[in-house]
């Protein structure tokens, strides 16, 4: 049986725990949606595409194979950072969250 000093104790512990973890916002998640944007310098040239087409239009505008293009896309849809693919005259080719 747990003494009343231990339950003193430990109540308020738990209950502070508590009003911290509801105040807390929870983070922000990406929206993974499996579509993210292309930009070259600061003009975005595809909005809401498919990985797949974002990945292939980034790896001819770098001259690059589409798989690993493809693969850092979809990190960009997991994680929301924006990842540049390659720097080209026109500026850099990037992968940006929807």
């Amino acid at each position: 049986m747990v003494s009343t000093w231990a339950r003193k104790a430990v109540v308020p512990v738990f209950a502070g725990a508590a009003i911290v973890a509801a105040a807390t916002p929870a983070a922000a998640q990406p929206n993974q949606d499996g579509l993210i944007n292309v930009a070259v310098g600061d003009v975005t040239i595809l909005e809401d595409v498919n990985i797949g087409v974002a990945a292939q239009v980034a790896a001819n505008l770098c001259g690059l194979k589409v798989g690993p293009v493809a693969v850092l896309g979809t990190a960009v849809d997991r994680s929301g950072d924006t990842e540049t693919v390659c720097t080209t005259d026109q500026g850099p080719v990037t992968l940006e969250q929807n």
